[in-house]
C-alpha cells in the first residue's frame, strides 16, 4: 500500500538523520520518488531534534517528466505521514514518553507531537482542501493520527485517514471496561423495575435525537488496518456485541443492529490481515506486511473499540462549525 510507504520514508527520513545523509544518498526517498511524490516539510520534535513525520506533496514536475499527465484518480495532493516508536537510542526516549503518555491516558493531546501534527494537517487543508489530503500513521504515528484527525472532524473538517497497527492497549481504557461492566449490571437490575417503559421512551428520544444528527452530519471514517497476533492493536478486533465477560448479549446485539441502522457509513473500516496462523509480535507489528504480495485482508464492520470512539465523537454536544476563511 502506498500510504504504508509513505510511513517507511519517514522512519528512514530520521535513520538518515542520524547517519548524517541527504536526499542524494539517503534511503527515504526510494520510498516516495516511485509514487511520484515530494517531502515539502518535515516535522522536526522540537526536544530532540528527530523527524517524527512529513507532509508529501504529489510531485507534477516529477510525473510529466514520466509522460504522465494527471494525477491518478483517488490520489491526494498531500499527505501527513507520521512514524511509530523507533528503538534507537537519539530518539527512543522521546518515542517511549509518548508511549507512557497513550498507556496511561490514552491520549496524546499533550505531546509537541500532537500540537505540530495538527498545526501541519491545518496548514495543508487550509492549502489543498480537506478532500485532497489524506493522514496516515504506523503503531505511535497511528495513535496520534488518529488523535488529529477525530479533533478535525469534531470541528467538521473530514479527512481521509489510514492507520496501521494503531495502539489499542491504555490503563484509561481498563478502567472504562471495569466501569462498563459493572454498567451493564446495573443495567440488568434497572430492566426488573417498573419504570423500563420510561428509560426505553428515553432510549428512543436519544436515538431519534442521533439519528437526525448523523443524517444531516457528513461522516468521517477512518481506515484502521490491525493483526490480531499483535497485541498492540488486536483490541480494534473485538465484537461490540458481548456481554462483560464475553458472552453474547442479546440486548447489546439489538443496540449494535439499531446503530448500524442509524449510522450507516458511520462505522471505521477496519481491515485485518489473514494470516495462516500465529505470528511473533515484531513480524505481526510490522509496517512491511502491508505491502507484501501475499497480504490478505478481510474487512470486519463490528468493533466495540471503534464504537466507543464513534459514540463519543458523534454524540458529543453541539458540533463545532468550521473556521470561516478571512
Amino acid at each position: 500500500m502506498v500510504m504504508a510507504c509513505f510511513i517507511q520514508a519517514v522512519y528512514l527520513l530520521e535513520i538518515d538523520r542520524q547517519d548524517e545523509k541527504g536526499e542524494e544518498d539517503g534511503l527515504a526517498p526510494k520510498w516516495w520518488k516511485p509514487f511520484k511524490y515530494k517531502v515539502t516539510q518535515t516535522l522536526v520534535d522540537e526536544r530532540d531534534g528527530s523527524i517524527y513525520g512529513a507532509i508529501l506533496e504529489w510531485d507534477r514536475a516529477s510525473a510529466l517528466s514520466d509522460l504522465i499527465l494527471m494525477r491518478p484518480s483517488g490520489a491526494p495532493r498531500a499527505v501527513l505521514a507520521l512514524r511509530g516508536t523507533l528503538l534507537q537510542k537519539p530518539t527512543i526516549k522521546r518515542d517511549l514518553q509518548d508511549d507512557l503518555r497513550f498507556l496511561v491516558w490514552e491520549s496524546l493531546k499533550g505531546s509537541v507531537r500532537y500540537t505540530g501534527a495538527l498545526e501541519a494537517l491545518k496548514a495543508a487543508v487550509e492549502r489543498f482542501g480537506s478532500a485532497n489530503v489524506f493522514v496516515t500513521g504506523h503503531s505511535l504515528g497511528a495513535g496520534f493520527a488518529l488523535q488529529v484527525c477525530k479533533d478535525l472532524a469534531k470541528q467538521g473538517i473530514i479527512v481521509d485517514c489510514h492507520l496501521f497497527n494503531p495502539p489499542s492497549v491504555s490503563l484509561a481504557m481498563s478502567l472504562r471496561s471495569m466501569s462498563e461492566k459493572a454498567s451493564y449490571l446495573w443495567q440488568k437490575v434497572k430492566a426488573s423495575l417498573p419504570s423500563k417503559e420510561e428509560a426505553s421512551l428515553d432510549i428512543a428520544k436519544e436515538e431519534g435525537s442521533v439519528k437526525k444528527r448523523l443524517r444531516a452530519e457528513k461522516k468521517w471514517v477512518p481506515h484502521l488496518y490491525v493483526n490480531n497476533s499483535d497485541y498492540i492493536c488486536c483490541h480494534y478486533n473485538a465484537p461490540s456485541s458481548t456481554g462483560p465477560e464475553g458472552a453474547p448479549d442479546e440486548q447489546q446485539q439489538q443496540q449494535q443492529r439499531k446503530a448500524s441502522e442509524i449510522a450507516g457509513d458511520v462505522v471505521a473500516k477496519l481491515f485485518v490481515t489473514s494470516s495462516k496462523g500465529p505470528q511473533k509480535f515484531m513480524e505481526a507489528h510490522g509496517l512491511e506486511q502491508w505491502w507484501s504480495d501475499g497480504m490478505e485482508l478481510l474487512a470486519v464492520s463490528d468493533s466495540k473499540l471503534i464504537h466507543r470512539q464513534l459514540k463519543s465523537l458523534y454524540t458529543a454536544t453541539a458540533a463545532v462549525p468550521p473556521p470561516a476563511k478571512s
